[in-house]
């Protein structure tokens, strides 16, 4: 486990696998497989597998450690953990048993919060789903996933306490780089149990709308209202002729949106990421502005040893850009966003 991470939105990260394959276009210039091929010329144990070349590469093969699967079992102090910041535990070689121990660590850790991220939506909802909702796991009487995590935290503290799914202390989120992975990563996440969801829109490469996700609609304030997908949510049966109105769906809990980093790195439009904010706003979720990255919006009267004309999308909006020397420019129109979700159905 490493503190004092340098990763914005978290305290820590834990690592019990490590390595991936790119599956979209926001691994193309992946940090993390970056690092892993320096971590393997210096030696590093847990970076001696290779992966694939066309997907992976040197020291990124996916690999398991047993040596720090319990690790937050003897963090006493409360953190924020980033689960597998160097790899995807629902990557398709990490076996179920084994993502059913991580999770069973997490149970067993309450004092903490977790945050995990996957492009492995597909996997993530076929193993999480089918469990209790919000409620106390009773064995034997919940899907074979989540009675695996129940019998592993038991073999890890026999007699401990009981288990409530989906795990309040875990925060679960998807990555979204555009809005093709939006619309398919996102509903995909809405279908999981989790107590809080969230998106990590970083790299952010275009224009995302979020707004059908975060919003309920309905006849009238009375509803009957209902979700993107067409669900009837609740509600009293709509009153003819009343406006047509919606309210927040309070399904998405927290979106982070950051641009890239590292040897060419691709701009990040400034109105994408205001974009983002004022959706999040609207609807009363959390927003954090992680970083600008490699480029930032600069003075276009001003002089910069590397800058360019970023187009948003619509072939007629450039912003100018520029190479700070600081990767980690926070501010977006004068100010900070640091807001985080607020802990639900725990």
């Amino acid at each position: 486990m490493a503190d004092n991470t340098t990763i914005e939105w978290t305290q820590a990260t834990w690592n019990p696998t490590t390595g991936c394959d790119r599956v979209s276009g926001g691994c193309d210039n992946c940090y993390a497989l970056t690092l892993a091929k320096r971590l393997k010329a210096m030696g590093s144990p847990k970076y001696q597998t290779d992966g694939d070349p066309r997907t992976s590469g040197p020291g990124f093969g996916v690999a398991t450690h047993e040596d720090t699967l319990v690790d937050p079992l003897g963090w006493g102090t409360p953190r924020r953990i980033f689960v597998n910041s160097m790899s995807d535990l629902f990557h398709e070689a990490v076996p179920d048993d084994f993502i059913a121990r991580v999770f069973a660590v997490m149970a067993l850790s309450p004092q903490h919060t977790f945050q995990l991220l996957t492009k492995r939506h597909g996997r993530m909802r076929s193993l999480l789903s089918g469990g209790p909702e919000y409620a106390w796991i009773v064995p034997r009487h919940t899907s074979p996933f989540v009675q695996a995590v129940y019998e592993e935290a038991r073999k890890l503290r026999p007699g401990g306490p009981l288990m409530r799914w989906p795990l309040p202390n875990l925060w679960l989120g998807v990555s979204v780089e555009d809005q093709k992975w939006a619309d398919i990563r996102i509903p995909a996440l809405l279908d999981t149990p989790a107590a809080v969801r969230w998106l990590s829109c970083e790299p952010l490469l275009g224009p995302v709308d979020i707004s059908r996700y975060l919003w309920l609609t309905g006849a009238s304030t009375a509803g009957p209202f209902y979700d993107f997908a067409g669900r009837r949510r609740g509600g009293a049966g709509g009153i003819g002729g009343q406006a047509f109105t919606s309210v927040p769906a309070r399904d998405l809990h927290w979106v982070v949106v950051g641009g890239e980093s590292g040897h060419s790195a691709r701009p990040m439009h400034p109105d994408w990421a205001r974009s983002l904010r004022d959706q999040c706003v609207r609807a009363e979720v959390a927003f954090f502005f992680k970083q600008w990255g490699a480029w930032a919006p600069g003075d276009r009267n001003g002089w910069y040893s590397r800058s360019h004309w970023v187009d948003d999308g619509t072939g007629g909006n450039e912003a100018f850009m520029y190479a700070p020397r600081s990767k980690s420019l926070r501010e977006l129109d004068g100010r900070t966003w640091d807001q985080y979700p607020e802990a639900v159905n725990a």
